[in-house]
Protein backbone atom coordinates (compact mmCIF):
# COMPACT_ATOMS: atom_id res chain seq x y z
CA UNK A 1 0.00 0.00 0.00
CA UNK A 2 1.19 3.59 -0.89
CA UNK A 3 -0.28 6.53 0.70
CA UNK A 4 0.06 9.61 -1.63
CA UNK A 5 0.59 11.97 0.80
CA UNK A 6 2.80 10.46 2.68
CA UNK A 7 5.23 9.66 -0.45
CA UNK A 8 5.16 12.90 -1.81
CA UNK A 9 5.83 14.15 1.35
CA UNK A 10 8.50 12.07 1.49
CA UNK A 11 10.30 12.44 -1.50
CA UNK A 12 9.98 16.53 -0.81
CA UNK A 13 12.07 15.94 2.29
CA UNK A 14 14.30 13.30 0.54
CA UNK A 15 15.11 16.22 -2.40
CA UNK A 16 16.20 18.71 0.09
CA UNK A 17 18.49 16.59 2.05
CA UNK A 18 20.66 15.32 -1.06
CA UNK A 19 20.40 18.86 -2.28
CA UNK A 20 22.19 20.21 1.12
CA UNK A 21 24.14 16.46 1.07
CA UNK A 22 25.48 17.58 -2.66
CA UNK A 23 25.93 21.25 -1.36
CA UNK A 24 28.25 20.41 1.36
CA UNK A 25 30.21 17.85 -0.52
CA UNK A 26 30.97 19.93 -3.66
CA UNK A 27 31.17 23.52 -2.04
CA UNK A 28 34.14 23.08 0.66
CA UNK A 29 32.65 26.91 2.39
CA UNK A 30 28.88 24.95 2.50
CA UNK A 31 30.36 21.85 4.40
CA UNK A 32 28.46 22.53 7.53
CA UNK A 33 25.05 22.27 5.02
CA UNK A 34 25.38 18.17 5.53
CA UNK A 35 24.93 18.50 9.32
CA UNK A 36 21.96 21.03 8.50
CA UNK A 37 20.56 19.27 6.50
CA UNK A 38 18.88 16.84 8.70
CA UNK A 39 17.86 19.05 11.43
CA UNK A 40 16.16 21.58 9.16
CA UNK A 41 14.21 18.93 7.78
CA UNK A 42 13.57 17.52 11.40
CA UNK A 43 12.32 21.58 12.30
CA UNK A 44 10.36 22.28 9.31
CA UNK A 45 8.72 18.85 8.62
CA UNK A 46 6.91 18.94 12.27
CA UNK A 47 5.98 22.63 11.65
CA UNK A 48 4.36 21.93 8.67
CA UNK A 49 2.39 19.15 10.66
CA UNK A 50 1.84 20.69 13.52
CA UNK A 51 0.19 23.63 11.14
CA UNK A 52 -1.73 21.64 8.85
CA UNK A 53 -2.31 18.58 11.01
CA UNK A 54 -2.43 16.30 8.02
CA UNK A 55 -1.69 13.40 10.79
CA UNK A 56 -5.59 13.52 10.32
CA UNK A 57 -5.35 12.69 6.51
CA UNK A 58 -3.37 9.31 7.18
CA UNK A 59 0.08 10.53 7.42
CA UNK A 60 1.35 9.00 10.31
CA UNK A 61 3.58 11.03 13.07
CA UNK A 62 6.05 9.86 16.22
CA UNK A 63 2.95 10.71 18.11
CA UNK A 64 3.13 11.11 22.07
CA UNK A 65 6.74 9.93 23.86
CA UNK A 66 6.56 9.31 27.55
CA UNK A 67 9.01 12.17 29.12
CA UNK A 68 11.35 11.18 31.72
CA UNK A 69 13.98 8.45 32.60
CA UNK A 70 12.59 4.60 33.02
CA UNK A 71 12.56 3.31 36.13
CA UNK A 72 15.69 1.49 37.30
CA UNK A 73 15.25 -2.37 37.75
CA UNK A 74 17.18 -4.53 39.53
CA UNK A 75 14.94 -7.24 40.39
CA UNK A 76 16.78 -9.65 38.04
CA UNK A 77 15.22 -13.16 38.00
CA UNK A 78 17.94 -15.32 37.56
CA UNK A 79 16.04 -18.44 38.10
CA UNK A 80 14.85 -17.77 34.25
CA UNK A 81 18.49 -18.13 33.09
CA UNK A 82 17.82 -20.97 31.55
CA UNK A 83 15.37 -20.59 29.95
CA UNK A 84 16.68 -17.45 27.82
CA UNK A 85 20.15 -18.35 27.62
CA UNK A 86 19.67 -20.02 24.05
CA UNK A 87 17.47 -16.98 22.85
CA UNK A 88 19.99 -14.43 24.32
CA UNK A 89 23.00 -16.15 22.95
CA UNK A 90 21.10 -15.74 19.28
CA UNK A 91 20.40 -12.26 19.83
CA UNK A 92 24.13 -11.91 21.09
CA UNK A 93 25.52 -13.41 17.93
CA UNK A 94 23.41 -11.44 15.16
CA UNK A 95 23.94 -8.07 17.43
CA UNK A 96 27.64 -8.15 17.09
CA UNK A 97 27.72 -9.24 13.51
CA UNK A 98 25.32 -6.36 12.53
CA UNK A 99 27.36 -4.04 14.06
CA UNK A 100 30.55 -5.37 12.69
CA UNK A 101 29.54 -5.49 9.31
CA UNK A 102 28.10 -1.67 9.93
CA UNK A 103 31.54 -0.46 11.14
CA UNK A 104 33.34 -2.65 8.74
CA UNK A 105 31.49 -0.81 5.94
CA UNK A 106 32.45 2.94 7.70
CA UNK A 107 36.21 1.98 8.49
CA UNK A 108 36.29 1.26 4.79
CA UNK A 109 34.77 3.94 3.16
CA UNK A 110 36.38 6.43 5.89
CA UNK A 111 39.95 4.52 5.63
CA UNK A 112 40.65 3.65 9.42
CA UNK A 113 40.71 0.55 11.25
CA UNK A 114 38.78 -1.21 13.48
CA UNK A 115 39.08 -3.69 16.78
CA UNK A 116 35.84 -6.29 16.86
CA UNK A 117 37.28 -7.28 20.34
CA UNK A 118 36.75 -3.48 21.38
CA UNK A 119 33.38 -3.48 19.44
CA UNK A 120 32.37 -6.30 21.53
CA UNK A 121 33.42 -4.89 25.13
CA UNK A 122 31.90 -1.77 24.23
CA UNK A 123 28.72 -3.81 23.33
CA UNK A 124 28.69 -5.72 26.53
CA UNK A 125 28.88 -2.84 28.81
CA UNK A 126 26.24 -0.97 26.89
CA UNK A 127 24.10 -3.91 27.52
CA UNK A 128 24.83 -4.73 30.81
CA UNK A 129 24.09 -0.89 31.43
CA UNK A 130 20.78 -1.10 29.29
CA UNK A 131 19.32 -4.05 31.15
CA UNK A 132 19.26 -1.85 34.49
CA UNK A 133 16.86 0.59 32.77
CA UNK A 134 14.89 -2.36 30.60
CA UNK A 135 15.98 -1.48 27.77
CA UNK A 136 15.90 -3.49 24.11
CA UNK A 137 19.19 -5.61 23.27
CA UNK A 138 21.50 -2.66 22.19
CA UNK A 139 23.39 -3.42 18.98
CA UNK A 140 25.65 -0.91 16.34
CA UNK A 141 22.46 0.24 14.43
CA UNK A 142 22.51 0.35 10.68
CA UNK A 143 20.55 3.36 10.22
CA UNK A 144 22.05 5.75 12.97
CA UNK A 145 25.62 4.85 12.29
CA UNK A 146 24.69 5.74 8.54
CA UNK A 147 23.18 9.23 9.76
CA UNK A 148 26.24 9.92 12.09
CA UNK A 149 28.43 9.12 9.36
CA UNK A 150 26.35 11.27 6.89
CA UNK A 151 26.30 14.21 8.95
CA UNK A 152 30.27 14.12 9.41
CA UNK A 153 30.74 12.50 12.00
CA UNK A 154 34.45 11.91 13.28
CA UNK A 155 35.23 10.30 16.69
CA UNK A 156 32.59 9.13 19.56
CA UNK A 157 32.38 13.04 20.79
CA UNK A 158 29.22 12.93 18.30
CA UNK A 159 28.08 9.97 20.26
CA UNK A 160 28.30 11.48 22.89
CA UNK A 161 26.43 14.86 21.89
CA UNK A 162 23.92 12.67 20.64
CA UNK A 163 23.31 10.82 23.71
CA UNK A 164 23.17 14.31 25.92
CA UNK A 165 20.36 15.57 23.30
CA UNK A 166 18.64 12.38 23.76
CA UNK A 167 18.56 12.81 27.79
CA UNK A 168 17.52 16.41 26.79
CA UNK A 169 14.35 15.96 24.77
CA UNK A 170 13.41 13.04 27.35
CA UNK A 171 13.43 15.72 30.25
CA UNK A 172 11.82 18.72 28.61
CA UNK A 173 10.77 18.42 25.19
CA UNK A 174 9.02 15.41 24.05
CA UNK A 175 5.81 17.65 23.24
CA UNK A 176 7.81 18.80 20.45
CA UNK A 177 8.27 15.46 18.57
CA UNK A 178 4.59 14.59 18.55
CA UNK A 179 4.24 15.77 14.99
CA UNK A 180 7.37 14.64 13.60
CA UNK A 181 6.06 12.65 10.70
CA UNK A 182 7.32 9.30 9.82
CA UNK A 183 8.15 10.42 6.25
CA UNK A 184 11.59 12.56 7.29
CA UNK A 185 12.77 9.84 9.23
CA UNK A 186 12.91 7.39 6.52
CA UNK A 187 13.98 10.23 4.23
CA UNK A 188 16.68 11.00 6.61
CA UNK A 189 17.79 7.40 7.00
CA UNK A 190 17.59 6.46 3.12
CA UNK A 191 20.02 9.78 2.80
CA UNK A 192 22.63 8.38 4.93
CA UNK A 193 22.13 4.89 3.64
CA UNK A 194 22.36 6.08 0.21
CA UNK A 195 25.67 7.32 0.96
CA UNK A 196 27.14 3.51 1.68
CA UNK A 197 26.78 2.44 -1.52
CA UNK A 198 30.30 2.18 -2.95
CA UNK A 199 29.77 1.91 -7.02
CA UNK A 200 33.38 2.11 -7.11
CA UNK A 201 34.11 -1.31 -5.05
CA UNK A 202 31.62 -2.25 -7.49
CA UNK A 203 33.49 -1.90 -10.36
CA UNK A 204 36.70 -2.71 -8.48
CA UNK A 205 34.83 -6.05 -7.81
CA UNK A 206 33.69 -6.81 -11.11
CA UNK A 207 37.21 -5.98 -13.22
CA UNK A 208 39.33 -8.19 -10.12
CA UNK A 209 36.96 -10.76 -9.60
CA UNK A 210 33.68 -12.08 -10.56
CA UNK A 211 33.07 -14.47 -7.59
CA UNK A 212 33.65 -11.50 -5.06
CA UNK A 213 31.13 -9.11 -6.70
CA UNK A 214 28.70 -12.00 -6.80
CA UNK A 215 29.02 -12.08 -2.98
CA UNK A 216 28.81 -8.08 -2.86
CA UNK A 217 25.41 -8.45 -5.13
CA UNK A 218 24.26 -11.36 -3.03
CA UNK A 219 25.06 -9.74 0.26
CA UNK A 220 23.19 -6.15 -1.12
CA UNK A 221 19.68 -7.99 -2.56
CA UNK A 222 19.97 -10.24 0.95
CA UNK A 223 20.03 -7.19 3.32
CA UNK A 224 17.84 -4.60 1.05
CA UNK A 225 14.98 -7.40 0.93
CA UNK A 226 15.21 -10.20 4.22
CA UNK A 227 16.67 -7.40 6.42
CA UNK A 228 19.74 -6.86 8.05
CA UNK A 229 20.43 -9.80 9.77
CA UNK A 230 19.33 -12.68 7.18
CA UNK A 231 21.23 -11.13 4.71
CA UNK A 232 24.55 -10.52 6.33
CA UNK A 233 24.08 -14.35 7.58
CA UNK A 234 23.47 -15.28 4.21
CA UNK A 235 26.75 -13.61 3.10
CA UNK A 236 28.55 -15.06 5.43
CA UNK A 237 27.45 -18.53 4.38
CA UNK A 238 28.50 -18.15 1.14
CA UNK A 239 31.68 -16.96 2.02
CA UNK A 240 32.58 -20.03 3.93
CA UNK A 241 31.13 -22.04 1.36
CA UNK A 242 33.52 -20.52 -0.89
CA UNK A 243 36.61 -20.82 1.43
CA UNK A 244 35.82 -24.37 1.91
CA UNK A 245 35.52 -25.08 -2.03
CA UNK A 246 38.98 -22.82 -2.56
CA UNK A 247 40.60 -25.08 0.37
CA UNK A 248 39.13 -28.52 -0.75
CA UNK A 249 41.00 -27.60 -4.29
CA UNK A 250 43.96 -26.14 -3.76
CA UNK A 251 46.49 -25.15 -6.58
CA UNK A 252 48.90 -27.81 -7.40
CA UNK A 253 52.12 -27.72 -9.86
CA UNK A 254 54.56 -29.86 -11.43
CA UNK A 255 57.62 -28.03 -10.78
CA UNK A 256 60.97 -27.66 -13.54
CA UNK A 257 64.36 -26.37 -13.29
CA UNK A 258 64.61 -22.45 -15.04
CA UNK A 259 67.74 -22.98 -17.31
CA UNK A 260 71.01 -22.28 -15.82
CA UNK A 261 69.48 -21.89 -11.98
CA UNK A 262 68.83 -24.20 -9.36
CA UNK A 263 65.82 -22.65 -8.97
CA UNK A 264 62.33 -24.62 -9.66
CA UNK A 265 58.87 -23.08 -11.15
CA UNK A 266 55.81 -23.95 -12.22
CA UNK A 267 56.51 -25.43 -15.48
CA UNK A 268 52.78 -24.18 -16.80
CA UNK A 269 53.68 -20.58 -15.58
CA UNK A 270 57.60 -21.15 -17.27
CA UNK A 271 57.18 -23.09 -19.92
CA UNK A 272 61.62 -22.68 -20.35
CA UNK A 273 61.83 -25.05 -17.03
CA UNK A 274 63.19 -28.81 -17.78
CA UNK A 275 61.67 -31.95 -16.40
CA UNK A 276 64.04 -34.39 -15.43
CA UNK A 277 62.98 -37.83 -17.14
CA UNK A 278 61.92 -39.73 -14.39
CA UNK A 279 61.42 -38.06 -11.45
CA UNK A 280 57.83 -35.81 -11.13
CA UNK A 281 58.54 -32.77 -9.01
CA UNK A 282 55.45 -31.91 -7.44
CA UNK A 283 54.28 -28.66 -4.91
CA UNK A 284 50.89 -28.45 -3.24
CA UNK A 285 50.12 -24.73 -2.21
CA UNK A 286 48.20 -25.65 0.74
CA UNK A 287 47.94 -27.66 4.05
CA UNK A 288 46.62 -31.17 3.43
CA UNK A 289 43.46 -31.97 5.40
CA UNK A 290 40.47 -34.27 5.56
CA UNK A 291 38.53 -31.93 2.96
CA UNK A 292 41.08 -31.64 0.50
CA UNK A 293 43.00 -35.34 0.33
CA UNK A 294 40.91 -37.19 -2.13
CA UNK A 295 41.83 -34.08 -4.65
CA UNK A 296 45.38 -34.26 -3.43
CA UNK A 297 45.70 -37.86 -4.48
CA UNK A 298 43.81 -37.56 -7.85
CA UNK A 299 46.32 -34.52 -8.86
CA UNK A 300 49.60 -36.89 -7.86
CA UNK A 301 47.92 -39.52 -10.05
CA UNK A 302 47.51 -37.18 -12.63
CA UNK A 303 50.81 -35.63 -12.79
CA UNK A 304 52.24 -38.80 -13.01
CA UNK A 305 50.21 -40.37 -15.93
CA UNK A 306 51.65 -36.60 -17.36
CA UNK A 307 55.33 -37.88 -16.47
CA UNK A 308 54.69 -41.46 -18.00
CA UNK A 309 53.35 -40.52 -21.29
CA UNK A 310 56.19 -37.78 -21.57
CA UNK A 311 58.75 -40.68 -21.15
CA UNK A 312 57.02 -43.11 -23.47
CA UNK A 313 57.00 -40.34 -25.93
CA UNK A 314 60.34 -39.27 -25.58
CA UNK A 315 61.41 -43.02 -25.48
CA UNK A 316 59.54 -44.17 -28.80
CA UNK A 317 61.39 -40.64 -30.45
CA UNK A 318 64.63 -41.92 -29.37
CA UNK A 319 63.73 -45.91 -30.08
CA UNK A 320 65.11 -46.68 -26.37
CA UNK A 321 63.47 -48.37 -23.45
CA UNK A 322 61.11 -46.43 -21.72
CA UNK A 323 62.35 -45.22 -18.28
CA UNK A 324 58.40 -44.58 -16.78
CA UNK A 325 58.49 -42.30 -12.79
CA UNK A 326 61.15 -43.73 -10.58
CA UNK A 327 60.90 -40.86 -8.36
CA UNK A 328 57.79 -38.66 -7.08
CA UNK A 329 59.47 -35.49 -5.08
CA UNK A 330 57.04 -33.08 -3.02
CA UNK A 331 58.16 -29.80 -2.80
CA UNK A 332 56.51 -29.10 1.22
CA UNK A 333 57.02 -25.63 1.61
CA UNK A 334 53.79 -24.64 1.56
CA UNK A 335 52.28 -27.17 3.68
CA UNK A 336 52.24 -25.48 6.70
CA UNK A 337 49.81 -28.72 8.48
CA UNK A 338 48.95 -31.91 7.81
CA UNK A 339 45.73 -33.69 10.02
CA UNK A 340 45.12 -37.11 10.41
CA UNK A 341 43.29 -38.01 7.54
CA UNK A 342 46.37 -36.50 5.25
CA UNK A 343 48.92 -38.48 7.27
CA UNK A 344 46.85 -41.40 6.32
CA UNK A 345 46.59 -40.32 2.73
CA UNK A 346 50.27 -40.74 2.62
CA UNK A 347 50.98 -43.45 4.12
CA UNK A 348 48.63 -45.24 1.41
CA UNK A 349 50.33 -43.30 -1.07
CA UNK A 350 54.14 -44.43 -0.64
CA UNK A 351 52.37 -48.10 -0.27
CA UNK A 352 51.35 -47.56 -3.40
CA UNK A 353 53.76 -46.15 -5.08
CA UNK A 354 56.22 -48.64 -3.19
CA UNK A 355 53.90 -51.57 -4.79
CA UNK A 356 54.72 -49.73 -8.58
CA UNK A 357 58.92 -49.62 -7.72
CA UNK A 358 58.61 -45.21 -7.26
CA UNK A 359 60.08 -43.73 -4.56
CA UNK A 360 58.51 -40.53 -2.48
CA UNK A 361 60.92 -37.97 -1.81
CA UNK A 362 60.44 -34.87 0.63
CA UNK A 363 61.82 -31.38 -0.12
CA UNK A 364 61.81 -28.52 2.82
CA UNK A 365 59.06 -29.98 5.09
CA UNK A 366 57.89 -27.27 7.92
CA UNK A 367 58.96 -27.94 11.39
CA UNK A 368 55.79 -28.85 12.61
CA UNK A 369 55.09 -30.60 9.63
CA UNK A 370 58.17 -33.02 10.20
CA UNK A 371 57.12 -33.13 13.62
CA UNK A 372 53.76 -34.62 13.00
CA UNK A 373 55.52 -36.89 9.74
CA UNK A 374 57.62 -38.11 13.33
CA UNK A 375 54.96 -38.83 15.72
CA UNK A 376 53.46 -41.25 12.90
CA UNK A 377 57.14 -43.00 12.18
CA UNK A 378 56.18 -41.84 8.53
CA UNK A 379 59.75 -40.99 7.51
CA UNK A 380 60.94 -44.61 8.30
CA UNK A 381 58.13 -45.71 6.01
CA UNK A 382 59.81 -43.20 3.29
CA UNK A 383 63.52 -43.44 4.37
CA UNK A 384 65.31 -40.79 5.91
CA UNK A 385 67.73 -40.24 3.00
CA UNK A 386 64.95 -39.30 0.92
CA UNK A 387 64.43 -36.60 3.37
CA UNK A 388 66.09 -33.14 1.68
CA UNK A 389 66.21 -29.59 2.43
CA UNK A 390 66.29 -28.42 -1.24
CA UNK A 391 64.55 -29.55 -3.93
CA UNK A 392 67.75 -29.45 -5.39
CA UNK A 393 69.26 -31.78 -3.23
CA UNK A 394 66.17 -33.99 -3.87
CA UNK A 395 66.50 -34.05 -7.62
CA UNK A 396 70.79 -34.88 -7.73
CA UNK A 397 70.26 -37.33 -4.90
CA UNK A 398 67.11 -39.47 -7.38
CA UNK A 399 69.35 -38.40 -10.51
CA UNK A 400 72.30 -40.15 -8.69
CA UNK A 401 69.96 -43.61 -7.67
CA UNK A 402 68.71 -43.76 -11.46
CA UNK A 403 72.13 -43.62 -12.52
CA UNK A 404 73.84 -46.45 -10.29
CA UNK A 405 70.66 -48.63 -10.88
CA UNK A 406 71.17 -48.27 -14.12
CA UNK A 407 74.61 -49.40 -13.97
CA UNK A 408 74.16 -51.87 -11.81
CA UNK A 409 71.16 -53.26 -14.26
CA UNK A 410 73.75 -53.34 -17.36
CA UNK A 411 76.69 -54.79 -15.59
CA UNK A 412 74.68 -57.40 -14.81
CA UNK A 413 74.99 -60.94 -16.39
CA UNK A 414 72.16 -61.73 -18.86
CA UNK A 415 70.85 -65.52 -18.19
CA UNK A 416 67.53 -65.14 -20.22
CA UNK A 417 66.30 -62.86 -18.00
CA UNK A 418 64.51 -59.74 -19.78
CA UNK A 419 65.66 -57.27 -17.13
CA UNK A 420 63.74 -54.63 -19.23
CA UNK A 421 60.92 -55.76 -17.29
CA UNK A 422 62.57 -54.51 -14.08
Amino acid sequence: KCHGGTFVMGCVWLGILLTFKTAGKSIPRLKYMRALGPLLVVVVSTSVMAITRWNEHGIEVVGPIDSGFPPIFTDFAFDKLGTLMSSAVVISFVGFMESVAISKSLAAKNKYEIHANQELVGLGIANALGSVFSAYPITGSFSRSAVNNDTGAKSGLAAIITASMVVLMLIAFTELLYFLPQNALAAIVLSAVSGLFDYQEFRFLWKVSKRDCLLWVISLLGTLFLGIELGIAIAVGISLAFVIYESARPHTAELGQLPGTNVYRNVEQYPDAVTVEGIVILRIDAPIYFANVDFIKDKLRMYENMAIDRSASLASSLQRLDKGVSYVILEMSPITSIDATGLHALRTIVAEYNQRGIHLALANPHRRVLEQLEKVDFLSLVGREYLFLRVQDAVAACVLHMEEEEEALNTQPNNGVDYTAL
